[in-house]
């Protein structure tokens, strides 16, 4: 069992990042490289907090994690130093811990039962427990390749190499199907590769798991953008399953504001793809921070990643802009009650480095120089309401004041409105939900028969580990599908919504 005295005896304690200054310069990950052996001492007493509750709502995929990670259990084995077990409970719902243990807000540390109260010290940090448990499993070779024991015959095309359609790749692979991955870009991970920065996940931890997957069977093919340079008639000639994975990538712009034609004024993948590209070797990016002042509007994750690229750049002044007032740094019951996710400023490595962030602003106009290009914006104090007869969001001016800020580069990171528009979609006969994104049946199936979606495509931009989930559970129906009935997991239903969404 585990200890019932853990959460009195320790405290929670936060991976050590490195100092600010020093990793403000590089595109290193920002935490500290801990002694192996130190890093797991220190973790084995951060599980040592997990009560192992008697309803432990942290693998509910309600409130905490969509995938149904066993969080207990392999707490409970870290605890104990079994490694290796600890390991296969992990790896039993998620195919990459690695990824999610850098890069998810951790919804199941919001939903967990130490989370209830600051007096019980906070949630255990199953973040950092469930990255180290992966970490030791790549350092021990207990992350080995799983080959399948029998060839099914089929064969199955998936449609795009982020965290969705590799989840749905390695899972149909290890049950025996002849699994194809197409990615229209040169290089596999989608948003893994070139929407999340080096300094969050450095690429070789992607490269890592992607060799296991070829070791595994699955096959790769890259600059290949399905529907334009291979048909929808040769997928259906050559596959007997199609898994659309290809995320939900249409930018939300900002049309309605004076001066966005300026030039200087992106959205902000237009930004950090060159810049994640500058990390592959490819040369310096198009659009570049150096000796800029830049402003982000947009103050959610991709907002952050712009914040930090720009910082390792050589911005001269980073500044964040939120139309909503600042959250509060606890929990509000009446707002967001525990298990729901909590509604709270949530400050990111990237902003203890340097630059601003302001609230309950937003931009009037663009202002531009005589060449066209931005030179600054007018700020204004504003608020969030909901129309009364429309139900919709509107942005109010709370005075007339207007303030101007030096602004030589400008990044929305304001969201994305779904599914870009593909002949793909097209040829398939597929249209687009009124939220941009492609529907489907119980089973995973959208209407064009044999082809199934998962992860943003099908349920909007959302977190990493619902596109593992998705994958996984789409997955499955393929795999029923094929051959009448399916071991693998199916950890979600399309319909469902995490519980705040509720």
């Amino acid at each position: 069992m585990a200890d019932p005295t853990g959460f009195l005896d320790h405290e929670r304690v936060e991976q050590p990042k490195r100092p600010r200054d020093e990793r403000a310069r590089d595109w290193r990950e920002v935490y500290a490289d801990l002694d192996p052996e130190e890093r797991n001492r220190q973790v084995r007493v951060q599980a040592t907090r997990c009560m192992d509750c008697g309803i432990p709502f942290c693998h509910s995929g309600g409130a905490g994690c969509p995938l149904g990670n066993l969080i207990p259990e392999w707490n409970d084995l870290v605890r104990r130093g079994e490694w290796e077990q600890a390991s296969e409970r992990l790896h039993a719902t998620n195919n990459f811990p690695e990824f999610t243990g850098k890069l998810c807000p951790a919804p199941c540390e919001s939903a967990c039962v130490l989370a209830i109260s600051p007096a019980s010290g906070g949630a255990v940090a199953i973040k950092r427990v469930e990255e180290t448990i992966a970490s030791q499993a790549w350092e021990s070779g207990y992350a080995r390749p799983e080959r399948a024991a029998a060839a099914t015959g089929k064969k199955v095309a998936v449609v795009g190499s982020g965290p969705a359609g590799l989840a749905a790749a390695q899972q149909l692979t290890r049950a025996g199907h002849e699994v194809t991955v197409f990615e229209r870009d040169d290089r596999l991970g989608g948003l893994l590769r070139y929407g999340i920065p080096e300094f969050k996940m450095e690429k070789k931890v992607l490269d890592r798991r992607l060799a296991q997957l070829r070791e595994e069977g699955t096959t790769f093919v890259t600059g290949c953008e399905v529907g334009v340079d291979l048909t929808v008639e040769e997928l259906r000639e050559r596959y007997d399953a199609v898994v659309l994975a290809v995320g939900a990538l249409r930018g939300r712009d900002d049309t309605a504001t004076p001066g966005r034609e300026l030039a200087g004024v992106h959205l902000a993948m237009d930004y950090l793809v060159p810049a994640n590209r500058f990390c592959e070797g490819d040369g310096p990016a198009e659009i570049d921070a150096a000796g800029r002042h830049v402003v982000i509007i947009g103050g959610g994750d991709t907002g952050a990643d712009c914040y930090g690229t720009a910082t390792r750049q050589g911005a001269l002044s980073v500044t964040q802009l939120d139309q909503y007032p600042q959250p509060p740094s606890t929990r509000d019951d009446d707002r967001s009650p525990w298990p729901t996710w909590p509604y709270l400023l949530r400050t990111y490595p990237v902003h203890e480095e340097r630059g601003e962030r302001l609230f309950a602003v937003a931009v009037k106009r663009f202002l531009g120089d005589e060449e066209g290009r931005v030179r600054g914006i007018e700020l204004q104090k504003v608020r969030v309401e909901k129309d009364p007869g429309t139900g919709r969001r509107q942005v109010v001016p709370t005075s007339e004041e207007v303030e101007e800020v030096p602004a030589d580069l400008v990044l929305l990171a304001i969201g994305f409105e779904g599914v870009e528009h593909m002949r793909l979609l097209d040829d398939l006969g597929l249209k687009l939900t009124g939220r941009g994104t492609l529907s489907c049946g119980t089973d995973w199936q959208t209407d064009a028969p044999g082809v199934f979606v998962c992860g943003d495509a099908h349920r909007g931009a959302s977190l990493i580990v619902w596109a593992i989930a998705e994958g996984r559970s789409a997955a499955h129906a393929v795999d029923s599908c094929l051959t009448g009935s399916s071991d693998l997991p199916a950890p979600v239903h399309p319909t469902a919504l995490p519980l705040a969404a509720v």
